[in-house]
């Protein structure tokens, strides 16, 4: 079972398929534990559920099918421990930031003294471009609503109060205050582009003292570049920001720019301590250890995490009692209690083979189908077009 939206954040059904035979069986108009104990109760033949990890679903099972087998779907599994090393993350800000300076630092070779700090050249200001006055503006919208929400929970107000009167939902208001400020929207770099093939001939070109992204483009094209002019010219933008400024005669040090010591966002930050370390580069990887020996409840969450995942992908059901243990006293200790409370689900998550990924490509008809129905037609019409294809 899983849940699917009429309306995302509002409105939720619940769809039921039969793993075994692969095919949706039910659709339900709502995700509440009567309307699941209800249909369980007049379907006696269920012997094992597969779910995620909400309340509801556990306690309509529990009450329509008692003596059914509940199984944790292990992908929620571990998108629940890579959401709870997030937030860890987001109480460290200070040791992000720190991390992220040492780490982007030039390194000095051993028994080098360093010189005497020379005055920096202050850089021009930059006239900020349409897009980024506007995430600026937006930026400030959030910081404002975030000190309205701090000013109503001061008064006494309780989270949904505060939710309430800001419009927004509950758990953005809980999750602002937990960490302390209103969200940046900082995403990671995606790192894929028709003209990474490419980036070593624009950078000796670059070098060589060609910056004209007209010029680049065409050449690029006669070497097969399928893109438009845009692409070069925004790499262009993006090459030339790169650049120190020039300096001023007798200035001889360069200024760190501020993008090298920018922190990762708490997300990026779990993929580098959760990743593959043989993958990061050398700069990630100096992240990693400065925040590991910055912070040791961070460096003793991302091992715990890190164990967890391995036990769920490889399905090591042995330790778990002990890594449970471990995660109860660290800063994972509210993961750690939501484990406690679906304990027998996660157990047999790690030892029975069954799981809900074949749910999503279920989900994933169902709403190209509602969306075929312009919200012209309700809930019957959309069980009786999922069902019978089925």
């Amino acid at each position: 079972m899983d849940d699917w939206a009429w309306r995302k954040g509002h409105r939720y059904g619940t769809i039921l398929c039969d793993l075994e035979r692969r095919r949706v069986i039910d659709l339900l108009p709502d995700r509440s534990a009567d309307t699941l104990a209800t249909w369980l109760a007049a379907h006696p033949s269920v012997t094992v559920v597969v779910r995620d990890r909400a309340g509801a679903y556990a306690e309509g099972t529990a009450r329509g099918a008692p003596d059914a087998l509940q199984i944790a779907d292990r992908w929620h599994l571990l998108r629940n421990a890579s959401d709870a090393l997030r937030s860890v993350l987001e109480h460290h800000h200070r040791d992000l930031r720190a991390a992220a300076r040492m780490a982007s630092a030039p390194s000095e070779p051993p028994g080098e003294m360093s010189e005497a700090p020379q005055p920096v050249a202050a850089e021009p200001e930059r006239r900020l471009r349409s897009t980024e006055w506007r995430a600026q503006a937006a930026q400030e919208r959030r910081d404002a609503r975030y000190a309205e929400a701090v000013r109503l929970r001061d008064q006494g107000l309780s989270t949904r109060a505060v939710a309430r009167s800001l419009g927004v939902e509950r758990k953005t208001v809980r999750r602002w205050l937990r960490a302390g400020h209103a969200p940046t929207w900082q995403h990671a770099d995606r790192g894929t582009s028709i003209l990474n093939p490419y980036h070593g001939y624009l950078e000796d070109r670059w070098q060589a003292g060609c910056r004209n992204a007209a010029a680049l483009w065409r050449e690029l094209q006669e070497r097969g570049f399928p893109g438009q002019y845009s692409v070069v010219r925004d790499w262009g933008t993006r090459r030339r920001r790169q650049d120190p400024p020039a300096e001023p005669r007798g200035i001889s040090n360069k200024p760190v720019s501020a993008k090298q010591s920018e922190p990762p966002t708490p997300r990026r930050a779990v993929r580098l301590l959760a990743g593959d370390p043989d993958r990061l580069t050398d700069e990630d990887r100096r992240f990693v250890q400065a925040l590991r020996e910055r912070s040791p409840s961070i460096a003793t969450a991302a091992n715990l995490i890190i164990r967890f995942c391995e036990m769920v992908k490889d399905k090591v059901p042995e330790p778990f009692d002990g890594w449970l243990r471990e995660a109860e006293v660290s800063a994972l200790s509210p993961f750690a209690a939501g484990i406690r409370r679906d304990e027998d689900a996660v157990r047999a998550a790690l030892s029975e083979p069954w799981s809900s990924g074949q749910v999503e490509g279920q989900v994933n008809r169902l709403k190209a189908i509602k969306r075929t129905m312009y919200g012209r037609a309700g809930f019957d019409l959309l069980r009786a077009r999922v069902l019978g294809h089925a």
